[in-house]
């Protein structure tokens, strides 16, 4: 299961936890802006936006994960089982693989209003990758520095919702998570205070106690709750070095530690990496399970208008600073 936000102080940042029980050897990559980027059933684009994310690169062609185009449109694909539904071909739509659907909006697209656009023509189909690669099911958020959408492809059709926590995790449908948070919302930042009784002397014994009652196990309803609170209260200098800290502390608020989700024989979920880029900036910073220093991948730094694409294998070694 997965895990993703955006944060803003000066700058705008999107990110996520990709959690999962195996790595498919996922790479920081930027596609440039000539690169042709190829669909099953649309022509091919021959010039685009520049993008950089995390993506698994088969036979020269990223499956992206998560990216930010040079616009600041971002987007991120995550797990969605049991409700993801995608729809045989239909003539007078826009028939793109849900592998595809990353590229296709971010290559043309500057923000969330022209994706709106492209998404009442889209029709997310089922066609695999490969035979050993089958689809995904899975649902997306797209965020701008302005507004964030979640987008499901479910029975009904195709589902476009506003999203005001600037959350997203996986089931239920994104319209029961939202509506979930109903339930809490008498938690807060702030000491606790007396309610259950005037009559009777209750002591505020701990810090914290205003949230009592937040979830904190590591199922998708929970998780939306916990990082929706921590995000939505979550107070941050506007520096870049702050306001990075401060997006991985928030994606920290709900990690998956090795053990504590067990798949069956040796399988464990685990934060696989984090990312948070900075959307303005178009800088990629990610972390891994096993190295916590913070890597950065910049797309200016780049020829952005190239037709390679650029990829940085992950740092997934611990890196250790010895002061003696």
């Amino acid at each position: 299961m997965c895990t993703a936000i955006t944060y803003s102080t000066k700058d705008h940042y999107f990110g996520r936890n990709l959690d999962l029980e195996f790595s498919y050897r996922e790479e920081v990559t930027i596609t440039p802006r000539n690169y042709p980027f190829v669909f099953r059933r649309n022509n091919r684009i021959e010039q685009h936006y520049a993008l950089i994310g995390m993506a698994f690169v088969v036979d020269d062609y990223p499956l992206y994960y998560d990216a930010t185009n040079e616009k600041g449109l971002s987007m991120a694909g995550l797990n969605f089982p049991g409700n993801a539904d995608y729809k045989d071909e239909c003539a007078d739509m826009d028939n793109v693989a849900p592998f595809e659907f990353i590229p296709w909006i971010l290559c043309q697209c500057a923000s969330v209003e022209e994706a709106r656009k492209r998404l009442d023509k889209i029709n997310l189909v089922r066609i695999n990758y490969s035979d050993e690669l089958p689809l995904s099911p899975l649902h997306w958020m797209i965020a701008d520095q302005k507004e964030v959408i979640v987008v499901e492809s479910v029975k009904e059709g195709l589902k476009v919702y506003e999203n005001p926590v600037g959350v997203m995790t996986n089931n239920p449908t994104f319209d029961k998570q939202l509506f979930s948070l109903n339930n809490y919302m008498n938690l807060s930042p702030e000491p606790a205070k007396n309610s259950f009784a005037s009559s009777l002397k209750l002591d505020d014994y701990s810090r914290g106690m205003g949230a009592i009652g937040l979830p904190g196990d590591l199922s998708s309803s929970s998780r939306f709750a916990k990082v929706a609170f921590t995000r939505m209260n979550s107070v941050s200098g506007s520096l870049e070095a702050e306001s990075v800290s401060q997006f991985f502390h928030i994606l920290g608020s709900v990690e998956q530690q090795r053990g504590c989700v067990h798949l069956g024989d040796n399988q464990y979920e685990i934060t696989i990496y984090s990312s948070c880029c900075n959307m303005d900036k178009c800088i990629y910073y990610y972390k891994t399970y096993e190295n916590s220093q913070i890597t950065a991948v910049k797309l200016f730094d780049e020829k952005i208008d190239g037709n390679v694409l650029s990829r940085y294998p992950l740092r997934k070694e611990m890196q250790i600073q010895y002061e003696n």
